[in-house]
């Protein structure tokens, strides 16, 4: 089949995908915005009674172990924390596709949900070294929906993911994406933008998604979240969480260092700490 029609069909794909819910929505575009407050997320919060109901589920769980029970939302998200919440909007939103196994990538099912999160958890702390210059919870929000794309396209590439393994080792392309591209005519990061178009996200949610692994194209005052996403990607795959075969078949941007503050002897605490996090939110994520 040509490029130009699978290039069609991925997008009519795209526009198969269920919208975000009311609430989701709402709270990524909270997110988004530099100046948001816990508040502002509890408000949209508590309107959603499911969500509630799970917060207060998961606060009460063992996992924190509380003297006395919470009954709030308000007390819930206070101990949650913000990203947690994000985490559970998802999940319950768009888990379907977060889960599903990947056989475009040789990735099984959760292995995209797994390396969202790690990416997510490493953005963050790259933002929180970079505060002055990178919002830490919109590059934790970024981090959890950039490879969005790899869910739609996967099913594109399962007949041909290893005629773009053949390619990289014949350096006939220089990364997975271009393997994409020239396998399809379109690679996850313009499916994920399209998706993020749709779904009408905020722009610094669609230029994360877009500009994930090439984030020099990103517009400026965009690119040191942009960067520290494209970080905590390669680190969440140096941690062994990829999405399947195409783990460490991307490049790093050396150019990260214009924007970002992360020198070599911080590298290693950050794969420590980020291990320890992720660790965390999955023990808690669980609590059902």
């Amino acid at each position: 089949m040509e490029k130009k029609t699978l290039n069609k069909e991925v997008l009519a794909a795209v526009r198969h995908v269920p919208l975000l819910s009311v609430a989701a929505a709402r709270i990524l575009d909270l997110t988004a915005q530099v100046d948001h407050t816990l508040a502002d997320v509890m408000a949209v919060a508590k309107n959603d009674a499911a969500l509630t109901a799970r917060l207060l589920k998961i606060v009460n769980s063992p996992v924190y172990g509380l003297l006395e029970p919470a009954t709030s939302l308000e007390r819930a998200i206070s101990y949650l924390g913000e990203n947690l919440v994000v985490s559970l909007v998802l999940e319950d939103t768009i888990g379907a596709y977060l889960n599903k196994p990947l056989p475009g990538y040789g990735g099984g099912s959760g292995d995209l949900w797994r390396h969202d999160l790690r990416t997510a958890i490493a953005a963050k702390e790259i933002a929180l070294i970079n505060r002055d210059r990178c919002p830490p919870d919109v590059a934790f929000t970024g981090g959890l929906l950039h490879d969005i794309g790899k869910s739609i396209l996967s099913e594109f590439l399962k007949d041909g993911y290893q005629e773009i393994l053949a390619e990289l080792a014949e350096k006939e392309v220089v990364d997975f994406v271009g393997g994409e591209r020239d396998l399809l005519g379109i690679d996850h990061a313009q499916v994920g933008y399209e998706l993020a178009r749709t779904w009408g996200l905020p722009e610094v949610m669609q230029m994360v998604i877009r500009h994930h692994h090439e984030p020099s194209l990103a517009p400026e005052d965009l690119k040191p979240v942009v960067y520290a996403v494209h970080l905590g990607d390669i680190i969440a795959m140096m941690g062994g969480y990829g999405t399947g075969t195409d783990n460490l078949f991307y490049r790093l941007d050396q150019r990260y260092t214009d924007y970002l503050v992360v020198g070599p002897e911080q590298m290693g605490m950050l794969m420590l700490t980020v291990e320890e996090k992720f660790n965390e939110t999955v023990e808690t994520l669980q609590m059902r």
